[in-house]
């Protein structure tokens, strides 16, 4: 379920920025990061038993923005913040809809972290037994 969350993100992403060149990342970037950019990270996923064989995960994302190397580093990640509190709020995934949750930014050394939690219930599959045959019986009693 993460990797479909991490693929619809890129794509609403890929939506909204298609004005410029913007690199999207999912992996961890070691060398040659192409500004300005995005990185997608899930952070901390948990999972709790709800009901049955319903379970209630918690997915929080960090979406990393790196601009472009100018003078208004702040003022770029404030306009772009205010972008993904609109593009992330609601998710096709699976033919569904989920909604971005919990979303927050901060800017840290010129480099903008936006987060928003998916939340999502998953249910588990239980095995399924074949179905018995049909069977047939015939009872007599005794004197007829």
């Amino acid at each position: 379920m993460i990797n479909l969350i991490l693929k619809s993100i890129s794509i609403a992403l890929n939506t909204e920025f298609n004005e410029k060149e913007y690199e999207i990342y999912i992996e961890q970037i070691k060398q040659d990061l192409k500004e300005p950019c995005f990185f997608i990270a899930c952070l901390n996923p948990t999972s709790k038993l709800f009901l049955g064989k319903r379970y209630f995960r918690k997915n929080q994302f960090c979406v990393h923005y790196f601009p472009e190397n100018n003078s208004k580093v702040n003022e770029e990640c404030h306009v772009v913040a205010s972008r993904l509190f609109l593009c992330l709020e609601q998710l096709a995934v699976k033919n569904d809809l989920i909604r971005g949750t919990q979303m927050s930014y901060e800017i840290i050394d010129g480099v903008l972290h936006f987060f928003v939690n998916y939340d999502v219930f998953v249910y588990k599959q239980r095995n399924v037994l074949p179905t018995m045959e049909d069977m047939e019986e015939e009872v007599s009693v005794k004197g007829r």
